[in-house]
C-alpha cells in the first residue's frame, strides 16, 4: 500500500478518501476587512506575550493598545512587544476604555472565568485560554454570561484551527478508521531539568490581586512561576495539557461529557501539589473509552493522541497525522504497520487560531473554540481531578451536572 508523505501546503489540495480539507480552511473572507482591531492583554507572562501578543501583534489588521499585568516585570516586558500601549494593573481600568474592541487573557486558571465575564459585559470580545473555567461550579454561569451579551469568546484550544487535525475530523466522520471504540492520550515533559526562576521579586507584585478569589497565602517563586500545579490557581496536568486532546476528542466524536472518570496519580519528583505522574481513565457515552497518561520529570515522546477504530489508528499530534489500516502491510515484527496517510506540518496552529478569532470579532460568527466546547473541555478535566481528590471511580450525572456515588 503506498503511503501518502504531504506538506502542510501539500495536503490543502489532496483529497483523501474523497475529502478535500482546503474548503474548511478559509477564514479570510470576512466583513469590515480594512478595520484595524484594538487589542488589550490581561496577564502578560510568558503565552500571552510571546503567542497571544506575538501573533496577534503579527496580522496586518491590529493595534494592542492597553497592556495589563499585577506583576511589573511582566509588564514591562509586555511592554517590548507593544511599546505604544497604555500600561495598566487593574484590568478593570482596561474594560473602561471604550475603545477598545477585545481582550487577550493570559493570566492564571483561577482568574480565566471571572475576566472573561467581565470582559464581555463590558462589551469586548474576548481569547481566553484554556482552561475557561477553574472549577465545574463555574460552567453554567460562564456560559450563561457570555452567550447573553453576544460577545465572541475564543478559547485557546488552537487544536480546532490547526490544519490537520482539522482534515483528521474529516477522516474520523467519512468512516476512515471505523468505529472510534479507545483513544490513548499521552503528555510528557520535564520540569525537573527546568530551573525556577532566578529573579522574582515580590514587592513587585501586587500579591492580593494576583491571588484573587483564592485563600490568602504566600505568593513564593514556586508558586507564582509554577501556578498551573497548586490547586488555588491551577489543575495540574489534566487542565494544562490533557485539556488540549480531551477537546479533540470530544470534537472528533461528538460525545462532548464523560459518564465516568477514574484518575491515579501522585507527587514523586517534583514540589508542588498536583501529581507529576498521572493516569486519568474516562468512559463516554458513545461506546469508548479514553486514556490519559502524563509525567512531568521524562519528556521523552512529548504529546500526542492514539484513536483507535475497527478500520484502523490514527496517530496525531502537532507536527503529524497518520493513519495505519487495520490489515496493512506489515513493516516489523512487533505489529508495525506502513501509515497509509501520512501528513506532516510546520504551522504554530495558535496563528490560525488567532486568526480565526479576529476574523470574528469582525464577521460576528461563532469562533472555532465557542464558549460551550470550551466548558465541555475544562469540565472533564474537573471531573478526573475530582476522581483523584475523592479517590473513587466518580460517576457523572449530566443532567444534574453533579458527581454521584
Amino acid at each position: 500500500m503506498k503511503k501518502q508523505t504531504l506538506t502542510r501546503r501539500g495536503f490543502l489540495q489532496t483529497s483523501a478518501s474523497g475529502i478535500v480539507a482546503s474548503s474548511a480552511l478559509s477564514y479570510r473572507n470576512v466583513l469590515g476587512a480594512n478595520e484595524r482591531i484594538r487589542l488589550g492583554a490581561m496577564g502578560t507572562g510568558g503565552r500571552c506575550r510571546k503567542s497571544l501578543m506575538g501573533n496577534s501583534k503579527a496580522e496586518p489588521d491590529t493595534e494592542i493598545v492597553a497592556i495589563c499585568d499585577v506583576y511589573e516585570p511582566n509588564l514591562l516586558q509586555a511592554a517590548e512587544v507593544a511599546p505604544n500601549a497604555k500600561q495598566l494593573r487593574d484590568y478593570r481600568a482596561l474594560l473602561d476604555d471604550k475603545s477598545i474592541d477585545a481582550i487577550l487573557i493570559g493570566s492564571p486558571d483561577h482568574w480565566h472565568a471571572r475576566m472573561t465575564m467581565d470582559s464581555v459585559k463590558a462589551g469586548k470580545d474576548v481569547y481566553v485560554e484554556k482552561p475557561v473555567t477553574h472549577s465545574l461550579e463555574e460552567g453554567a454561569e460562564l456560559i450563561r454570561t457570555v452567550e447573553s451579551s453576544g460577545q465572541v469568546v475564543q478559547t485557546g484550544t488552537q487544536q480546532r484551527s490547526w490544519e490537520h487535525f482539522i482534515l483528521g475530523k474529516q477522516l474520523v466522520d467519512s468512516g476512515k478508521i471505523g468505529q472510534v471504540t479507545f483513544v490513548r492520550a499521552w503528555w510528557f515533559q520535564n520540569y525537573a531539568i527546568s530551573a525556577l526562576p532566578k529573579k522574582f521579586d515580590v514587592a513587585k507584585l501586587d500579591t492580593k490581586a494576583w491571588l484573587g478569589n483564592a485563600p490568602q497565602q504566600e505568593v513564593t517563586v514556586n508558586k507564582f512561576a509554577r501556578w498551573r500545579w497548586f490547586w488555588d490557581f491551577g489543575g495540574g496536568a489534566l487542565t494544562d495539557l490533557m485539556s488540549h486532546w480531551i477537546d479533540v476528542v470530544h470534537w472528533f466524536t461528538g460525545s462532548p461529557v464523560p459518564m465516568t472518570a477514574m484518575t491515579n496519580g501522585n507527587r514523586y519528583v517534583l514540589d508542588w501539589e498536583c501529581p507529576d505522574t498521572i493516569t486519568c481513565v474516562l468512559d463516554y457515552p458513545k461506546n469508548f473509552s479514553v486514556t490519559y497518561h502524563g509525567m512531568m520529570a521524562s519528556s521523552i515522546d512529548d504529546g500526542g493522541l492514539e484513536i483507535r477504530g475497527t478500520r484502523g489508528t490514527m496517530k496525531l499530534d502537532r507536527s503529524r497525522l497518520a493513519i495505519y489500516p487495520e490489515g496493512g502491510e506489515l513493516i516489523g515484527k512487533l505489529g508495525e504497520v506502513e501509515p497509509e496517510i501520512m501528513i506532516r506540518s510546520r504551522r504554530d496552529g495558535t496563528i490560525d487560531h488567532v486568526r480565526n478569532f479576529l476574523d470574528c470579532v469582525k464577521s460576528r460568527k461563532k469562533p472555532n473554540a465557542d464558549i460551550r466546547v470550551a466548558v465541555d473541555c475544562a469540565n472533564a478535566a474537573h471531573i478526573g481531578n475530582l476522581a483523584f481528590k475523592q479517590d473513587r471511580k466518580v460517576r457523572w450525572n449530566v443532567r444534574t451536572g453533579k458527581a454521584e456515588n
